[in-house]
This record gives C-alpha cells, structure tokens and sequence, in this order.
C-alpha cells in the first residue's frame, strides 16, 4: 500500500544493497550528514546522493537543510509493508515445517 506522499514502491527501492546498507547505516544514528554517508561507499557523492534520492521517493528517508550541509534520517515506518509480507510467509513456513515433520515422525514410527 503506497501512501499519498511515496512516488516509489518499498520493495524497489530495498532491491539495491547500496540502499539496504544506507538504510541500515540510517537505523543506527539520529542523522547523518551526507558528506559523512559517502564516506562509507566507494562511490562518488553524486551516486549516493542518487541512492537517497530513491530511498526518499519511497518515503524511507527524510532530510532536512543545515546551513549548507544536508542531514539525513530514516523513517522506518514503510518497512511495515514489507515486515507484513514476510510476517505472512513465515507463517506459511512454519506450517509447512510442522506438517514435514509429523509425516517424518510417522515415517518413523
């Protein structure tokens, strides 16, 4: 379900590992100056400036102007959608894992 304000699917913009890795870099501090995120990447300012850019379409990260530097945070809150998803699998999995292992046990018996 996208909201009003997301112009790209989460599940889009998770598909990169350069983004899972912003994301994950995000989860662990307040905010983060851009200057400081490219530092992590062996990429120029300008592609991970690109990854941001797609990660905030999918309203994953919010930024905000400090004087000339640009701060950023992650809004975690669409990654419900895709905890949702897989919350529904899992269960699916652990169903099926119950079900092999009674047809094991009568297997043995």
């Amino acid at each position: 379900m996208k909201e009003n304000n997301q112009l790209r699917d989460v599940y889009d913009a998770i598909a990169d590992p350069t983004r899972r890795r912003l994301i994950r870099l995000l989860s662990e501090a307040e905010e983060i100056p851009l200057h400081e995120l490219t530092t992590q990447f062996q990429m120029g300012r300008t592609a991970v400036s690109k990854h941001l850019t797609i990660l905030k379409e999918a309203g994953l990260v919010l930024d905000r102007k400090v004087g000339r530097e640009t701060r950023f945070r992650l809004n975690a809150s669409p990654l419900r959608e895709i905890q949702d998803w897989v919350a529904f699998y899992s269960k699916f999995w652990s169903t099926n894992m119950l079900r092999l292992n009674q047809l094991l046990e009568e297997e043995e018996e």
